[in-house]
């Protein structure tokens, strides 16, 4: 069997340590920071997420951490209207084989942590932040930042947005700076009104902005998420903002949002960054996968699931020999690339859905309003319907 490293110790990267290791492969895992540990807040999982961590084992124990949504609901943030709502009930989960799901990023990423302690197959190694990698016929290596070299038959970059190893093997430069602001906060969900405690993600989309709540932790938190279109150039992540200036922000917003955007505490806020989607992340016995090979703006909700879709395909065709893999990794890059770039343009496309205003936004609300339950379902089974993902996806 192979020696595998794993540049990367997020959601992405773990759950290929485990998708791999169980077909009996070595995996070192190489991660930045000097402890394994996840930041953020909510996530969302479609069925597809789902279905990848059922092929891992785990979809049980997210489940147990999980709340299961019943709708995605869609409302005018200005006149507070209820313009559509997709239930994601009886008929959702019948069709789709699994519930929708929201979590905390750090509650999914303990339990892909601590399934890879208790691998025999896994080692996890803090403090090693790669710049780079080099390789010859029957290895690959990843160079660290302080010249040392971790030598395996194999190295698969998860390493995020701003990768290394894309740098090296793509070159495509900096990130693509969205022009969009997005402010983030937890509140306990006792603090929230009870007629607002809704067990849905809920959307309220306004003029060049838009605000994205939802409950995690077993609903003891409500998730609250805001993007303000405000033509931010450049890129940063995690900087805290105050109350009154997400207050300003999106005083355009009608009353129930302001409510619930008022009850904020310790925001943070990041500029959104993507990429453009490309046809090859794979150069012999180095691939990419997760955010480092298909980054996407969060508005689909699938940023997560595509990783583990990633790493149940690549998991599955690495059921091989060291001297097969540089073929198999040609093998996952073609079959993947399909579905996420149209996930990646989906995600863009999105916010012309959350932004417009006046006739445009009327115009808006029209078209989604006559959409029964079936179209709703229609429009997004190609993403959430899939259990196979490894079938290539000829873009929309």
């Amino acid at each position: 069997m192979a020696e595998i490293v794993i540049v990367g110790g997020g959601i992405g990267g773990l759950a290929t340590a485990l998708a791999v290791a169980r077909h009996g492969h070595s995996v070192l895992v190489l991660e930045r920071a000097d402890r394994f540990g996840e930041i953020g807040a909510g996530i969302q999982l479609a069925p597809n997420g789902m279905h990848a961590l059922e092929r891992l084992g785990l979809e049980e124990k997210v489940r147990a951490l999980a709340v299961n949504v019943d709708e995605l609901r869609f409302m005018d943030g200005i006149t507070g209207e209820h313009v559509v709502s997709m239930p994601l009930t009886e008929s959702y989960r019948r069709r789709f084989g699994n519930p929708y799901v929201v979590v905390h990023r750090a509650e999914l990423h303990t339990v892909l942590l601590d399934a890879c302690r208790a691998s025999p197959g896994i080692k996890l190694r803090g403090g090693a932040t790669a710049a780079g990698y080099e390789q010859d016929a029957t290895s690959a290596t990843v160079v660290l930042t302080t010249g040392e070299r971790v030598t395996g038959d194999a190295v698969i970059g998860a390493d995020g947005i701003n990768s290394a190893l894309r740098g090296h093997l793509v070159g495509d430069g900096e990130p693509r700076v969205s022009g969009i602001t997005v402010y983030r906060a937890v509140i306990p969900m006792e603090s929230v009104p009870v007629e607002l405690r809704w067990n849905a993600v809920t959307w309220w989309a306004g003029p060049k902005c838009h605000f994205v709540h939802y409950p995690i932790a077993g609903g003891k938190y409500l998730n609250l998420a805001a993007s303000s279109d405000d033509g931010a150039t450049v890129a940063f992540a995690g900087v805290p903002a105050s109350k009154t200036h997400v207050r300003d922000e999106f005083a355009k917003l009608g009353r129930t949002p302001r409510r619930l955007l008022e009850l904020g505490e310790d925001w943070k806020s990041w500029v959104l960054v993507d990429r453009e989607p490309v046809d090859e992340w794979t150069d012999g016995r180095v691939t990419l996968l997760g955010d480092a090979a298909h980054p996407m703006l969060h508005y689909a909700a699938q940023g997560a699931c595509m990783s583990l879709e990633d790493a149940v395909v690549l998991g599955d065709l690495l059921d091989c020999s060291a001297a097969e893999l540089a073929g198999r990794f040609v093998q996952y890059n073609a079959v993947r690339r399909g579905r996420t770039a149209r996930v990646q343009r989906l995600s863009r496309q999105s916010i012309q859905l959350w932004h417009p205003a006046g006739a445009r936004a009327s115009d808006r609300n029209e078209m989604l309003s006559s959409m029964s339950t079936t179209d709703l379902h229609d429009y997004i089974a190609w993403m959430h319907g899939a259990r196979q993902f490894d079938n290539p996806v000829v873009p929309a």
